[in-house]
Formats: C-alpha cells, structure tokens, sequence
C-alpha cells in the first residue's frame, strides 16, 4: 500500500509541474506575440547606458569628441541627431539653426557639406576642443560600428525630404541594414518617418520618441506603435512603474530621455526601464553620485 500511495504522489507532482510548464510557456508566448519584433526579453537586468549626443556634458554634443568620451565612459549607445545639408548629405547636428553649437549662423540645410565642415562645432564648449567639425553620418558609421551601439534620432524629416532613404542607403551600404545584434536603433518625434523607415528597413530596430503629455500614453497609441516600433522613448518626467509595464505589455521596450540625476535614474532603473538616454553615461553606471542640473 505504501509503494502505491508514493507513486501516486509521484503522478501527481509530475502532472503539476507539467502544468506548470504550459502555463508558463503559454505566456511567453503571449508577450512575444505583440510588437513588432515580439521582444519579450524584459528580465534582463542590463539597462543600456545611451550617452546623449554622446557624452554632452563633458564634451561639445555631436562631436567626435563627445562620442569618444561615451566610449570611454562604457556607453552601450551612442545618440546621434541627423538633418540633411543644402546639398543633400546626412549630418549632425540637433537644432535647425547652427548658430548655438558652431561659430556659424543660419539654417543648416542652408549649408553645403563644405561649408558646414569649416565651422567650429567645439568652441562653445571649451576652447579645448576649438576644431572639432560637424560628423556626417557616414563618418559616425564608419567610425563606431562594432565598438558600440548607435541610436539614431531623425530630426525634422518634413523639412528634409528624403532623409530616411538617405539613411537607409548608408546602412544597406554598410550591411547594417540587416543587424542582428540591435546595435542599430532608428527613432523620431515624427512617427510617420519610423513608420515609412521601417517599410524601407524592416529588419533594423525603430522607436518612437514622446513628448511630456500629462494625460500619457494610451493603451490605443501604444497598440499602433507597435505594429511599425520596437521602442517607445518617452520624456523621463512622465515615467512611472505602471507605464513601463504597459510599454512591455505590449511587446515594446522603453528608454526615457533625458535623465541627469542619479537618484532619477536609480528609480526608473528599479521601475524596469530598457534603456537611460543621459548626457552623463558614468551615471547609469553607478560611477558617481553627483546631481547635475
């Protein structure tokens, strides 16, 4: 009678754990489901360390010296921001108008690619770093794949007609057009541009960019993001815990901009955030304690 009663018990605990397994495996399956690339690896206790316009607070935004410094520094990522010049090559540079980061004045795409290159794009930050030019794109990609990763930031496409091909042409030049390690992220505040760029290159990670909005991000909104985006990057200020699990919920993962602040960062950190976007890539790491305003 004992040998009976222990092999039941045996049965029994074999078909829990049977169930057990379905049920599990029957919800992975559910959250790989949704996004466009099904990412569901969220438990990674990695957050990746994005240096904002490369390390930019300790080195003029943009630069080669800023993205050097972000290396340095162990960035997972580096954050670059495009527009196309008067003659049509992808550069860098944040605002429309040159006039806050070089010695120049006017609009970039009022620039040719020769004249951008004799501007001092370092000057303003420190006379350490009088010299430093506008990067083109190509140069960044050539310069930096393999040593980090490259989340790259459309700005303004309405004003630059046929950026995202553009783009899109620098990438499959470089057979980077079909990354399997994610190290390519395209994303933007227009998400009409992801949304055609991910047609163009379906394969390369997209994410969509969201200003603050006190209202937040709708259940509805996140559903269309993710049919065509891999990442939503929202302002840091409208983050919270439950946010971040709607944003995973829907097969998507989050990296919030721009956070300065350790004690901001060690708190999205704990809410399970993918990804900090930082002007100070040694603070993700947890190498200082220091509060930057």
């Amino acid at each position: 009678m004992k040998n009976f009663a222990d092999t039941l018990v045996k049965t029994l605990l074999t078909i829990v754990l049977l169930i057990g397994a379905l049920v599990v495996s029957n919800g992975q399956h559910t959250v790989s489901a949704a996004g466009k690339s099904g990412m569901a690896d969220h438990a990674s206790k990695h957050t990746l360390n994005i240096a904002h316009r490369g390390a930019s607070g300790y080195a003029p935004e943009n630069t080669m010296a800023a993205f050097d410094k972000a290396l340095e520094m162990k960035a997972d990522y580096i954050e670059i921001d495009i527009q196309l010049s008067r003659d049509g090559e992808v550069v860098l540079m944040h605002d429309a108008m040159v006039d806050r980061t070089t010695d120049g004045s006017g609009r970039i795409d009022a620039f040719t690619l020769e004249e951008l290159k004799q501007l001092d794009a370092g000057s303003w930050f420190g006379p350490q770093y009088a010299g430093e030019q506008i990067p083109t794109l190509e140069e960044i990609l050539d310069a930096y794949r393999g040593k980090t990763g490259i989340l790259i930031e459309i700005k303004n496409p309405s004003q630059h007609p046929g950026i995202e091909e553009r783009l899109a042409a620098a990438l499959e030049e470089r057979s980077m057009d079909k990354p399997n390690n994610g190290k390519i992220i395209v994303q933007s505040f227009d998400h009409g541009s992801i949304e055609y760029f991910n047609e163009l290159l379906p394969n390369v990670t997209t994410g969509v960019l969201v200003g603050y909005d006190a209202e937040g991000i709708s259940d509805e909104q996140l559903a269309q993001f993710s049919t065509y985006a891999d990442y939503v990057n929202p302002n840091h200020q409208m983050v919270d815990e439950n946010l971040v699990s709607q944003i995973h919920h829907h097969g998507m993962k989050i990296a919030p901009y721009t956070i300065n602040d350790q004690s901001r960062i060690n708190e999205l950190m704990d809410y399970g955030v993918d990804g900090i976007i930082s002007d100070y890539p040694d603070l993700v790491g947890h190498n200082s304690a220091l509060h930057y305003n």
